[in-house]
């Protein structure tokens, strides 16, 4: 990670290690594939840094929830379906703002 962690390159970086567009990862079978994802993203979200200040408050509220086990909120997304539905939109978010400009620049 940078040194302002996270900052939008992390997220992308952990998004690609995945190696393909995770954009429908909602319609993915509703197993374990993507827990590890999933936590990463939840630590990720929850540590201060100038870009988490610029991601909806709806991502990190749910990321503090769910890390300190507010039992609504970890109930919740211990559910695959509801885990996968939550990092597609997480994923669609940081393409659209500035994840996909990212991309096209590496890949170029």
């Amino acid at each position: 990670m940078s040194k302002n962690l996270p900052s939008l390159e992390d997220y992308v970086n952990l998004f690609r290690s995945y190696g393909k567009d995770l954009g429908t990862i909602y319609t993915e079978p509703d197993d374990d594939r993507y827990a590890l994802l999933f936590e990463q993203i939840i630590c990720m979200l929850i540590k201060p840094s100038a870009y988490n200040s610029s991601i909806p408050k709806q991502f990190r509220i749910a990321a503090q929830s769910y890390y300190e086990k507010d039992s609504v909120t970890y109930k919740h997304l211990r559910e695959p379906a509801n885990r996968h539905f939550m990092l597609c939109d997480f994923y669609d978010w940081v393409m659209l703002n500035g994840g996909l400009a990212l991309l096209r620049r590496v890949e170029s």
